[in-house]
């Protein structure tokens, strides 16, 4: 008997290895789908898309413009004009940040689908009050991701291109940039700030199995706070300004962070009190 129960167990892992692979199958031909037809429309992206915060059109100029003359500060908050020049000093350079700008932007078209797919394979697995906690989770790490791209895309890069395009020591310096340096530091904006917009998301799975408190959080927030001004320091250009602008955003998900942890606490309060109350029911 001992025998056929240890296949079962062996059949049974090796079913659930059988779906991940198939789950990882379905969310890498997303990515792929999605890649290519940015790999095919790539000179429009480059156009209106990666390259648009170089321009003094971009929404976020227009709208800083207009809240200066809201303000009377145009002089300060209108930017103006400013050199952008990007080269390719290498070979393979245009041509290996197509392939990588193709990715990132499949990646995050299909992070929906892909983090659904994750989901599906790990939802059977919880209880049923976990489950049931966990509903609308695909919407709120998507809503979050989302979030946090549409901010660095529409926050940090301006700020970031603007900063060094006008950033000068010498007037013998001429500033043009290689294509592979601003690609890759503009995904690394981009698709960090959609990372660490799962701040909130983060501290509820880490409530739920008990490595984080809302007391824990309270205590040490002013630490937090350091920690927050230290990456918005790693993650965006050296001025104040952008510093500020990442930071503040990440405070906020800090504190919501403490409600999503507060509130997680209290729902497990109340499941076990429910289980204590059946436990002597039972009795």
């Amino acid at each position: 008997m001992a025998l056929p129960q240890s296949d079962e167990k062996e059949m049974s892992f090796l079913d659930h290895l059988e779906e991940l692979r198939w789950h990882i199958v379905r969310s890498v031909v997303a990515i792929m789908i999605c890649m290519i037809v940015a790999f095919v429309f790539t000179p429009w992206i480059f156009h209106n898309i990666i390259f648009a915060p170089s321009r003094v059109d971009f929404p976020t100029f227009k709208w800083l413009c207009a809240l200066g003359e809201w303000t009377g500060a145009v002089d300060a908050l209108c930017v103006k004009p400013f050199p952008f020049k990007v080269q390719s000093r290498y070979m393979t350079g245009q041509f290996t940040m197509q392939i990588l700008a193709s990715f990132v932007i499949g990646f995050i078209i299909s992070f929906p689908y892909v983090f659904w797919e994750i989901w599906r394979f790990v939802k059977p697995g919880l209880k049923q009050n976990e489950s049931k906690n966990s509903r609308g989770a695909v919407f709120a790490v998507s809503f979050l991701f989302m979030l946090g791209i549409s901010f660095g895309y529409f926050v940090l890069c301006p700020m970031m291109t603007w900063f060094f395009s006008s950033y000068s020591i010498s007037d013998a310096i001429v500033n043009e940039f290689d294509i592979t340096s601003y690609v890759s530091t503009f995904i690394a904006l981009v698709f960090g700030s959609g990372l660490l917009f799962q701040l909130p998301v983060v501290v509820y799975f880490l409530t739920r199995i008990g490595l984080l408190t809302p007391q824990f959080m309270r205590t040490y927030r002013r630490h937090a706070i350091i920690v927050i001004l230290i990456i918005g320091a790693i993650v965006t250009p050296p001025d104040p300004l952008s510093q500020v602008l990442i930071s503040l955003p990440l405070f906020l998900l800090y504190e919501i962070s403490i409600f999503i942890s507060a509130y997680v606490v209290r729902q497990k309060r109340k499941q076990e009190e429910k289980d204590a109350q059946a436990d002597q029911m039972t009795a």
